[in-house]
């Protein structure tokens, strides 16, 4: 058996001397393994890197085998990813939740939206609104889609403010309200057509959201751990947040003075 498809890299681990297994998202095979033979030398390491895009040829005698891949490059990401702890922590978040999903389900939507995201993953100023979107994407794939159309309790699509940690639904503003202590925040950017950009608290406010649904419905009934690498992920948007603020203050100080 044989086919032929696009893929990008999320992760490879040695085998043998001089060979890798290499975990790639396709586009059209879903999440993939296979063994790819002196993945390890010169030549192969540098395209066998997370985050870039390569043409495929995978190989095996049964489906249910793991197969050998040819790999080719398309598309060289790794070494300006390599350069952002951003994006390299943000690429190993959204791979570990790849991880979640079925090997070899095709998610063609997931594919493409990751494919655009490496894009602009080491863009630290819009890496957490990307994060925070692919999140709700996979909560979606796996079933647990949040509804932020609008108003649960009254149907409007205006001002929504919250989300429900029971229901995962919007609630506006006024209709939360008396229960605003015990709602989650909804950042407008996260509504489908707003067209907004987020600052530092509309990201944080988006990620605790998107993790608490995926601790609730995803890592606590499997009785795992969230990935250290969204760990790493929301402290280096942090730090990067802190230093950007701290470049403005010392700009408006700078202005001040002169």
């Amino acid at each position: 058996m044989e086919w032929r498809d696009e893929g990008i890299i999320l992760g490879t681990r040695k085998h043998g001397e001089t060979s890798a297994i290499l975990e790639v998202l396709t586009r059209a095979h879903g999440r993939h393994l296979g063994l790819v033979r002196g993945g390890r030398s010169r030549k192969q390491q540098p395209v066998l890197q997370p985050g870039n895009r390569v043409d495929l040829l995978w190989r095996a005698r049964l489906d249910e085998h793991l197969g050998t891949f040819q790999a080719e490059a398309i598309e060289m990401n790794a070494a300006r990813l390599m350069d952002s702890a951003v994006a390299v922590y943000g690429l190993q978040t959204m791979a570990a939740h790849l991880r979640l999903l079925p090997e070899r389900d095709a998610h063609e939507g997931l594919y493409e939206t990751l494919a655009v995201m490496i894009v602009h993953l080491d863009d630290a100023d819009i890496a957490g609104e990307l994060v925070a979107r692919f999140e709700l994407l996979v909560l979606d794939e796996l079933g647990f889609g949040l509804d932020l159309s609008q108003c649960a309790a009254t149907g409007t699509r205006q001002d929504l403010a919250y989300v429900s940690p029971k229901s995962g639904r919007a609630v506006s503003r006024e209709a939360g309200l008396p229960w605003r202590d015990r709602m989650l925040a909804l950042p407008a950017f996260l509504q489908r057509g707003s067209g907004l950009r987020a600052d530092a608290a509309d990201v944080d406010d988006a990620l605790r959201l998107t993790g608490f649904f995926f601790n609730r419905h995803v890592y606590e009934p499997r009785g795992i751990e969230p990935p250290d690498a969204r760990t790493g992920f929301l402290a280096a948007l942090r730090k990067h947040h802190a230093r950007g603020k701290a470049i403005a203050g010392e700009d408006a100080a700078r202005e001040i003075l002169t």
